[in-house]
């Protein structure tokens, strides 16, 4: 299978897991920035950090970086020649190029062609869609105004009015999980009676390379990484009346979709008690030096003020420097790029997604 792969999300992830169910082994190959501009727009992530995101999806055997946007007779022979491909998986969603032919009608000619099923309800382009929505509404409005980067930005589920009215016109996010989705995620395992649990929690939101790499320094420190999750709520209170962008459930699929994901807690609280500790036996409790909220030492309320007094709170050196307002600010400077890549589709894919109406839960 092969795609961009960029905003990440639990519909992609949802995707590898269906292609991954057809065989024995995944194989991905990751688009270069160079043919995704050609053929789409400017990614919003570079592929050093798509290549992390894949590559961390539990459900992926091996990886292939640079694939072309569109499958070529010498890009397919390669499939089948250097890397066993018996076949080559899309979703049933149009997949056009700039002149009008269809990407994969090389692999169909073959007869080596499998199709899945889209998840409904996100994409790469509704992401970003969530966000240019707010900043083109917002920078009407504070014209006059120098607003922060943060006061940029809505969650849309608190502003758009149900009577059909336009609020404040930012996108709703009506994703609803059901418990079959959450435990094709899951790993259906529990730790062992001496496994040593590893704690980290955060917001988790448009979940990135930086989550990645602090998820796997984390794992390493024990046997089994137990991941908190906060709430819309929490994340809302102490993050701004903008956050989060993807909400709990959204959050949560892609955390469990990462390779060094045990479990996790659906709307962790935003302390960590001694309850807490004692109900999950966690042995440590870690956090990253890159987040949004690192100066938690100075609140009144620290919210590892427990397992510090017990002396088992370690900080993380986090090996990227990428925070959710990190991707936020690559939108936000060059929007007028993303605007246009969001438009820049072609009529029958317009169609596609005009015309579905129902939620697969494949």
């Amino acid at each position: 299978m092969d795609g961009c792969f960029d905003m990440m999300h639990y519909g992609h992830c949802n995707a590898l897991r269906q292609a991954r169910a057809l065989g024995d082994q995944l194989v991905v190959g990751v688009v270069s920035d160079a043919e995704i501009t050609a053929n789409k727009g400017p990614p919003v992530t570079p592929l050093n950090e798509r290549m992390i995101m894949v590559s961390a999806v539990k459900w992926v055997d091996e990886v292939i970086p640079d694939a072309p946007y569109a499958i070529t007779e010498d890009f397919m022979k390669k499939l089948f020649d250097e890397y066993n491909i018996d076949y080559i998986i899309h979703g049933d969603d149009p997949c056009i190029l700039p002149d009008g032919t269809d990407a994969y009608a090389l692999a169909k000619k073959a007869g080596r062609y499998k199709q899945i099923k889209r998840t409904e309800g996100v994409s790469s382009t509704d992401i970003v869609g969530r966000m240019l929505l707010c900043v083109r509404e917002r920078s009407a409005a504070d014209s006059h105004n120098h607003s922060s980067l943060q006061r940029q930005f809505s969650h849309g589920h608190s502003h758009k009015s149900e009577d059909g009215g336009s609020g404040s016109g930012t996108r709703v996010s009506h994703f609803l999980p059901t418990s079959r989705r959450i435990v094709q995620f899951s790993n259906g395992k529990g730790p062992g009676p001496d496994a040593r649990i590893v704690y980290i929690d955060g917001a988790f939101d448009l979940f990135h390379a930086g989550h990645v790499e602090i998820l796997r320094l984390a794992r390493g420190l024990g046997d089994f990484l137990l991941v908190g999750i906060h709430t819309d709520q929490t994340v809302s209170a102490n993050r701004g009346a903008h956050r989060p962008i993807m909400n709990l459930h959204e959050r949560s699929l892609s955390v469990l979709a990462c390779r060094y994901v045990d479990e996790v807690i659906i709307g962790a609280p935003w302390e960590v008690s001694k309850d807490m500790i004692t109900t999950f036996n966690i042995s440590l409790v870690v956090h990253g030096t890159v987040a949004e909220d690192n100066d938690f030492q100075k609140e009144k309320s620290n919210p590892y003020a427990v397992p510090i007094s017990m002396g088992i709170l370690k900080l993380l050196e986090s090996p990227l420097d990428i925070t959710t307002s990190t991707i936020i600010r690559r939108i936000v400077s060059n929007h007028e790029a993303y605007q246009k890549r969001n438009e820049k589709k072609t009529e029958s894919e317009r169609r596609y997604y005009e015309d579905k109406i129902y939620v697969s839960d494949d």
